[in-house]
């Protein structure tokens, strides 16, 4: 899977119930892996924060705040006051306190020498998460937007501070032209049998992934060309399902529609990325112009409202998959 933060760590744990619950091959018993965005990423208070990284991490361990939506549950922000009070960090980002223990033993392994990937693995090891996650790249991308007005900030600042309410004009990822795939990320896309693009952000999250050189050549060579690519759509009835996606794509002139977003990525077989789309039912009259188009589109619920919802959503995703094979 390529996924982004918190829409991205609910559906991947609806992949993994999922396959929890799946009998027969080939989804019994089926590894997953995650491709992580690392756009997000930054410096604050000399630490490495990796927010899409973290989204995941505590959601699947359980340690996810279902209330708030993100951070860790029962967490504290003591330490943060005192930041904050120092100057130190702005009042608009707040770390709680259990997250900085995440956040400075992620700096501290990255002091020693150690990659991303190594310290996501570690960072792993400490809760059963069904599945394995990979930075998309061991090098430092971090995003940036440029407003309309020619203001250039990091993308935490626009998305956080100003909930994305300044018009951008670009989006720029510092780093990006010499930064290459993590070698988890090529190895699980070698190994796919089904490659799932999760319903986060098309321009900052999976966007991000695919411009990374190589990314994009690896996930059309997944199993060797042979694993499809099943999108899910992170737009339904012409609205973000979560975030402020709706002011990324108008950044880049895309349409905040489910279908234009699939033609965003493209068809396969028209030099794009998606074998099979999935639709929300609320926007099944678009399924005819995206088959015409050459992609496999259906229409499905795409709430993840519960558990159970995420992994009928997985599952039919998955179903897609196996449904149009390439070998």
């Amino acid at each position: 899977m390529l996924a982004g933060g918190v829409g991205g760590a609910r559906f991947v744990r609806g992949v993994r119930e999922a396959v929890r619950r799946a009998t027969d091959a080939p989804l019994a018993n089926a590894a997953i892996d995650v491709i992580v965005n690392t756009g997000d990423d930054w410096w604050l208070a000399g630490l490495r924060i990796a927010p899409d990284h973290d989204s995941l991490l505590y959601t699947l361990s359980g340690q996810n705040d279902e209330v708030r939506g993100w951070g860790r549950v029962g967490e504290t922000e003591r330490v943060a006051a005192e930041l904050q009070a120092h100057g130190v960090t702005p009042e608009w980002f707040t770390l709680g306190d259990l997250d900085l223990g995440t956040h400075i033993a992620r700096t501290a392994w990255l002091r020693s020498g150690l990659t991303p990937s190594e310290v996501s693995s570690r960072l792993q090891a400490r809760w059963p998460l069904g599945v394995t996650l990979h930075p998309a790249t061991d090098d430092e991308v971090d995003t940036y937007v440029v407003t309309t007005d020619g203001d250039r900030m990091h993308f935490q600042e626009w998305w956080t501070r100003h909930r994305a309410a300044l018009p951008a004009a670009r989006f720029e990822q510092d780093g990006i032209d010499d930064a290459s795939p993590s070698p988890g990320a090529l190895a699980a896309l070698e190994a796919a049998d089904i490659v799932l693009v999760a319903p986060s952000n098309p321009v900052v999250s999976i966007g991000t992934i695919l411009s990374i050189p190589g990314m994009r050549d690896a996930v059309l060579g997944a199993g060797s060309g042979a694993a499809p690519v099943v999108g899910v759509s992170p737009i339904i009835a012409g609205a973000a399902v979560r975030g402020m996606a709706d002011a990324c794509l108008t950044a880049i002139g895309v349409e905040t529609d489910a279908a234009e977003v699939a033609r965003h990525y493209g068809p396969r077989s028209a030099g794009g990325l998606l074998d099979a789309w999935l639709v929300g039912v609320e926007d099944e009259p678009l399924v005819a112009g995206l088959r015409a188009d050459g992609v496999a589109a259906t229409a499905v619920p795409l709430w993840m409202r519960d558990l159970d919802t995420s992994a009928a959503l997985a599952a039919a995703a998955l179903a897609a998959g196996l449904e149009h094979p390439r070998a």
